[in-house]
């Protein structure tokens, strides 16, 4: 599903599993569609395990925490798997290319 937050021009494309919680999320921000995160539960939880979260979360960001049940103020739209991981594959790209670009 994804959702818009027009406070902040985001666009936010989640994967839920079937309890409803976030396993994958994605964050477009502004007219371009900035991708600012495009972050995996499990990628999250290994590099936690690995003493790693600060550098993943810094380049990734993080997932939302609450199941999708418990959210208020958004208005889901449906998308297919197909839609997701084209938009999934993009931002990652576009976000390892931008830290490889400055260094990261």
């Amino acid at each position: 599903m994804r959702c818009y937050w027009d406070e902040e021009d985001v666009w936010f494309y989640f994967e839920l599993d079937a309890e409803g919680w976030v396993i994958r999320q994605i964050e477009l921000q502004g007219p371009e569609l900035t991708p600012i995160a495009a972050a995996s539960l499990l990628e999250w939880q290994q590099a936690r395990d690995a003493g790693r979260l600060a550098e993943y979360d810094s380049m990734f960001g993080g997932t939302a925490e609450p199941s999708a049940s418990e959210w208020e103020g958004h208005d889901p739209q449906p998308l297919t798997c197909e839609e997701f991981e084209e938009v999934w594959n993009m931002a990652r790209r576009q976000i390892t290319e931008r830290a490889a670009r400055n260094g990261s």
